[in-house]
């Protein structure tokens, strides 16, 4: 009997077509915006200047100024960020960027963000609309976490933070979380976010007067970080494209889960540093 693969989700929806000559190299974004204003851009032979417009780059003839445009492949790129590392494009102050740690081209840029002090698992990608979907809460994909908290939680605590609280910009919880390892001052935490606010983690441990003192995120939806030095990036796999489409497409998320006890203890350790 035949083992049959099952089949990928569908392809990516057709792109902006000034994405897609960014991502080939004729520069930013508002130049491309500029190249088909004026009226320099072809699309199946006809001569497009509408902005909005949406383009299919593996099925159509896309050319500028006459010349065909050699359309960049989808890659994906998992990253082990180091701390002090920056998730921008651009940064006046010439710190080091996630995007300067993997190849030049084809040009990506990371799903999502970890902050300055933050390390781990980010992934970086050309391809816009599986990146939007990554990184948009509604899709609900989980980002798993593995933090040293100053102090000792209490289980007061543990309630509070998978209850929930307001933060300024909205309701923010802790999907699923697990106490590691207790140390005189320091607690080791996995946990389980499906929200994506700006430094949520660190913000609601300092409500409850608990200083983050490392951050490292170890998995992304169905990927998790593994051996991957820091520092270090590897291209995905088929397999895990396949498997971050499903999960972007709305796959099960924590509400679909039976609910954990906070106190659930893995057989698995994690490494801890």
């Amino acid at each position: 009997m035949t083992h049959r693969e099952e089949n990928p989700l569908p392809a990516p929806a057709p792109q902006r077509l000034q994405k897609v000559l960014a991502a080939a190299g004729y520069g930013s974004r508002r130049q491309c915006e500029e190249l088909i204003a004026t009226g320099r851009v072809e699309v199946d032979g006809r001569i497009v200047t509408e902005l909005g417009t949406k383009v299919d780059p593996q099925r159509q003839e896309i050319r500028v100024d006459g010349e065909p445009v050699r359309v960049a492949q989808f890659v994906y790129y998992m990253l082990n960020k180091p701390a002090g590392v920056v998730c921008t494009a651009r940064d006046p102050g010439g710190r080091t960027r996630v995007i300067d740690l993997v190849p030049e081209r084809p040009r990506v840029f990371p799903v999502g963000r970890l902050d300055l002090h933050s390390e781990g698992l980010i992934l970086l990608t050309n391809d816009g609309e599986l990146a939007n979907r990554l990184a948009h809460p509604r899709f609900g994909v989980e980002k798993t976490y593995l933090a040293q908290v100053a102090g000792l939680l209490s289980r007061e605590e543990v309630q509070q933070l998978l209850r929930g609280m307001y933060l300024a910009e909205g309701f923010a919880r802790i999907a699923r979380l697990r106490i590691r390892r207790r140390h005189k001052q320091s607690t080791w935490v996995e946990m389980v976010l499906n929200q994506g606010r700006n430094r949520q983690i660190r913000r609601m441990m300092a409500r409850l007067g608990h200083k983050v003192m490392k951050l490292r995120r170890i998995g992304f939806g169905p990927l998790r970080l593994g051996s991957l030095p820091l520092g270090g990036w590897r291209e995905l796999t088929p397999r895990e494209v396949t498997l971050l489409r499903r999960a972007a497409q709305g796959g099960k998320t924590v509400a679909d889960r039976p609910k954990r006890s906070p106190t659930h203890r893995s057989r698995k350790k994690l490494p801890l540093r």
